[in-house]
């Protein structure tokens, strides 16, 4: 395959600034994309150094981001260079190969950030379009567009959903005061970014305590919402009652819950009655759900991506096995206070501080009054 890592100098990867600054935009545009089990994917077709068609992959089963940029261009996408976040794809899924649109629609080159792992793709978009003569290039800005598919490039390498623990606290680190009181820690626009980050999920879940505390609906609420996620509840005993939101709608969102193998049959086919997927799993010693055997089965069932909504004992659970890839914590700037109001984070926790858990990759965003600390868990060699 011919194949270039850029021809210009003044930007990362030999690619030019004018490059670069492309690539982000089409980046900027993947993120709007709500796509389990697919990518997030933009492109932007750039001709005689003026945009003239840009596009994003909206939803799985809605246009590819590639076959919207060329529809927004016309006729002027001839000639044109194609800058796409993720290496086009060459085969026939529920909307037909991109590099067959991007072939013949004529366009002079394609740069790809990164190339796609999935096996029935990678390197056969890039080798495709070479070999019909158009100029490839691949790598500009290849980190920041894996992070915006880190749960996609998670799952085809390991089978196994990407994991993002999701927690909203008050400046002195509590999820609800001493009464147990939650509503509301964070201001409408964090709780805005929340549902938006539930729809780019495959599932959320939660445990059986904050199902029952809280009576969450854990749906995906805003204007125009393409999906809502999978919900599953960790429910060892069946305790969820049949009369909580998350049971009353489970005929219209899918809605899984993970049972002991001795959990009550009576009341498992009351909520199998309602249209709840009943999982039932083999506990540990001490009556736990092992949450890898939960991920691998959300895996085998393509839900690529699980964000973690649960209390401190879950999120606990899930650090404690070395399970999250991803933290989105909300902090608010408010004062509870009490030694008796629960943490984003219970269970024994840390003996040193040094070996507390380190995040990477470190981003943070006020949004509105509040700030949003965002980053990628390190666990150690061992993990």
């Amino acid at each position: 395959m011919s194949e270039t890592r850029g021809s210009h100098a003044g930007a990362p990867g030999g690619f030019s600034r004018d490059e670069t600054r492309w690539m982000r935009r089409a980046l900027a545009l993947a993120v709007q994309g709500f796509t389990p089990p697919n990518p997030q994917v933009g492109c932007v077709l750039v001709k005689d150094g003026v945009i003239v068609g840009e596009g994003f992959h909206p939803y799985a089963g809605g246009p590819h981001a590639e076959a919207a940029a060329l529809r927004a261009a016309g006729d002027a996408a001839r000639g044109s260079t194609a800058y796409v976040t993720l290496e086009p794809c060459s085969h026939q899924g529920r909307t037909p190969p991109c590099t067959v649109a991007l072939i013949q629609s004529g366009v002079h080159r394609v740069v790809a950030a990164v190339r796609d792992p999935n096996p029935s793709v990678s390197g056969g978009g890039l080798d495709a379009l070479s070999a019909a003569g158009i100029e490839v290039g691949v790598g500009l800005l290849e980190e920041e567009a894996a992070y915006v598919n880190a749960p996609f490039f998670h799952f085809h390498r390991t089978g196994m959903p990407f994991v993002a623990l999701k927690a909203a606290m008050t400046l002195d680190g509590k999820i609800a005061t001493r009464t147990g009181d939650s509503k509301w820690i964070t201001g409408e626009k964090s709780r805005a970014l929340v549902h938006r980050l539930r729809a780019q999920c495959g599932a959320v879940l939660c445990g059986v305590g904050t199902a029952v505390a809280d009576d969450p609906l854990l749906t995906a609420r805003f204007p125009d919402a393409p999906r809502t996620p999978v919900r599953v509840i960790l429910d060892p005993n069946l305790r969820i009652p049949v009369s909580s939101r998350l049971v009353r709608t489970a005929s219209e969102i899918p809605t899984i819950i993970v049972a002991g193998l001795t959990a009550d049959r009576a009341r498992a086919k009351n909520l199998q009655s309602c249209q709840v997927d009943i999982l039932t799993v083999e506990t540990d010693t001490y009556g736990h759900i092992p949450l890898r055997n939960v991920l691998a089965e959300l895996g085998r069932r393509e839900i690529i991506s699980v964000l973690v909504e649960g209390g401190g004992v879950t999120h606990a659970a899930f650090l404690a096995e070395k399970l999250a890839q991803r933290v989105y914590w909300f902090i608010a700037p408010k004062l509870v206070g009490g030694r008796d109001a629960a943490t984003p984070v219970e269970g024994i926790g840390a003996e040193r501080m040094s070996e507390a858990v380190q995040l990477e990759q470190v981003r943070v965003k006020q949004i509105g009054p509040d700030l949003m600390v965002e980053g990628t868990p390190v666990f150690g060699s061992s993990a």
